[in-house]
């Protein structure tokens, strides 16, 4: 029949052929009191040109009235077959058109169906490279009001090539009875490759390496059915990966393949986070980058972690919904102690599929000239005098303001990797040098002040590493506002997020003095080296003269003893 506009049913089945002009709004309600439920597929729709969503649209509801909740909604660029399906034996749609003077048409059957009614067993999973199925009771004919769902998924890198070898459904121009319809991707909501009725031999190849094939019959005529195979085809060029999702300290990437999102069924022109605003960059790959504050991002804190969570889904323009099989993906940011390890896994629940990346908050130390913390100091190594009070910051560089950063720790060490011995400052939020002093937590800076110690006297050189701790500000029990806790309570206060940074070194003014005039010195022998040689010249002439005078009076003595024995001899002999 053809109802001009909406009536009331109350049959087990019923095949409708709509025709509607503009300006019409017409509900069709569909109901008996049974413990069975409906379900609903409109085979064929033809809506008016460049009509919307918001203009034209098919809205099924899940139960007796519009009131009902929204079971789906098809418009004029919804890219499936839809089929919809009740929770209990009633079920309402609404037809409403534009001013447009277009004749509209829809055909649309139903049937209500249970565990007992429909004991036809098909459809299922095919995984592997290649495979086979057919229709059931193929060659006999198949039954009235089958509904059948192959799901096929080859190894990755690959699309899908499915060849019908046998197909004889019932003919129809439009293939509104009984047809067969194949989809990009694991879902039958969208990316509709094609659809076949009749006697035919049809081929269909899916862009990714998944495909969805779906058999519907109505109750008028039954025939053969079809026998089918596939086969996977290598994709070329290299593997890219599904998906992949980063985390910075103040930011948020999620990367989606094409192919990935065919085989979850989504077209990526229809994609949306949580705020329908923020849509994707579409190049070669999908990508979403947007601040961790924005786009409806939901903030937690979970243990000792905080975490950032969006919501990739379809936006309901133009797209069928169903509440049995909803698509997301969720994208986590967790951000872990010192975690700069990026890790995702995917798990499959339906379509939902959920990644999570470890990420870091970026933290910061640095000394500062005053107490106003205006100025940092720049200068490396810091030369300070001894009890000089030293102003320290530790600086959160993130786009979230509600988060407060407190100096959990604190330690002084002469070595760079903190090695022994080490001098606490600050432990566990307690003070353990008489001179520190903490500032009360500041988003986004943490604050204290010491004076330089006398382990200065006994090191060249000190560095120093502070713990830091970062809490929601929205959180009043938080660590952040524990301040001190004993050793006792340690255990019972858990902290959000936890790091470290360090800082140094620090070195005493009077070593610095003390290299300044060993310097000096050095220069001054440099400059004065010639004249030393000139000096060592000098005496070495003065000992070769002063040699040779010794050799001479050496030979005048001799010579005269000489003559002194002679003349001694001489007398004797006398």
């Amino acid at each position: 029949g053809t109802p001009r506009c909406g009536a009331s049913f109350h049959e087990l089945n019923k095949a409708l052929r709509i025709e509607l002009n503009a300006n019409a709004s017409c509900t069709w309600q569909i109901q008996r009191n049974a413990t069975e439920t409906i379900r609903l597929i409109f085979s064929y729709f033809k809506f008016a040109p460049s009509s919307s969503c918001e203009t034209e649209s098919i809205k099924v509801y899940d139960g007796p009235s519009t009131h009902s909740p929204l079971l789906g909604q098809v418009c004029s660029n919804t890219d499936a077959v839809p089929v919809l399906e009740s929770s209990s034996g009633s079920l309402t749609f609404l037809i409403t058109t534009n001013s447009v003077d277009f004749t509209r048409n829809f055909f649309v059957f139903y049937y209500f169906i249970s565990a007992e009614s429909n004991p036809v067993n098909c459809g299922g999973q095919l995984t592997g490279p290649n495979g086979t199925f057919s229709s059931p009771n193929y060659p006999e004919p198949y039954p009235a009001f089958t509904y059948c769902v192959w799901h096929i998924q080859t190894p990755k890198n690959s699309k899908i090539n499915l060849q019908f070898q046998d197909f004889f459904l019932e003919p129809d121009k439009n293939c509104q009875l009984d047809f067969t319809a194949v989809y990009n991707g694991l879902t039958t909501t969208t990316g509709l490759i094609g659809k076949a009725c009749g006697r035919a031999q049809p081929t269909f190849e899916s862009s990714s390496n998944a495909m969805t094939v779906v058999l519907a019959t109505d109750s008028s005529s039954s025939y053969r059915g079809f026998s089918a195979q596939y086969s996977s085809v290598p994709l070329p060029g290299p593997v890219e990966p599904d998906t992949f999702l980063t985390c910075s300290t103040d930011s948020m990437k999620i990367v989606l393949s094409k192919s990935y999102l065919a085989s979850l069924g989504y077209n990526e022109s229809h994609l949306q986070l949580i705020d329908p605003s923020c849509r994707p960059v579409i190049t070669d790959l999908v990508t979403f980058s947007f601040p961790l504050t924005s786009c409806g991002t939901i903030k937690k804190e979970e243990g000792h972690s905080i975490t950032y969570t969006n919501i990739i889904s379809l936006s309901l323009t133009g797209s069928v919904i169903t509440r049995q099989k909803n698509t997301e993906i969720i994208a986590k940011c967790k951000m872990e102690n010192n975690s700069t390890l990026e890790v995702f896994y995917v798990t499959r629940n339906n379509v939902i599929q959920n990644i999570t990346a470890m990420g870091r908050y970026n933290v910061s130390m640095a000394f500062y000239n005053s107490d106003s913390f205006s100025e940092p100091v720049h200068q490396s190594p810091y030369y300070v005098d001894l009890n000089q009070t030293l102003f320290a910051q530790v600086s959160l560089q993130s786009a979230d303001p509600n988060l407060l950063v407190f100096v959990d720790t604190c330690t002084a060490s002469p070595q760079p990797d903190f090695g022994s011995p080490t001098y606490d400052l600050i432990r566990s939020g307690c003070n353990k040098d008489d001179t520190v002093v903490t500032y009360p937590p500041l988003k986004h800076q943490g604050r204290f002040k010491f004076n330089a110690f006398r382990f200065l006297r006994s090191f060249p050189s000190v560095y120093l590493q502070c713990d830091v701790v970062i809490c929601d500000s929205n959180s009043s029990n938080s660590r952040c506002t524990k301040g001190c806790i004993s050793r006792q309570k340690r255990a019972i206060s858990p902290y959000t997020w936890k790091t470290n940074t360090a800082v140094g070194p620090i070195r005493l003014k009077r070593d610095l003095r003390s290299a300044e005039h060993s310097e000096s010195l050095t220069k001054a022998d440099a400059e004065e080296t010639p004249n030393l040689q000139q000096y060592g010249f000098y005496t070495f002439a003065l000992v070769v003269l002063i040699s040779n005078i010794l050799i001479g009076v050496s030979v005048i003595l001799k010579r005269h003893k000489h003559q002194a024995g002679y003349s001694y001899q001489k007398i004797q002999s006398s």
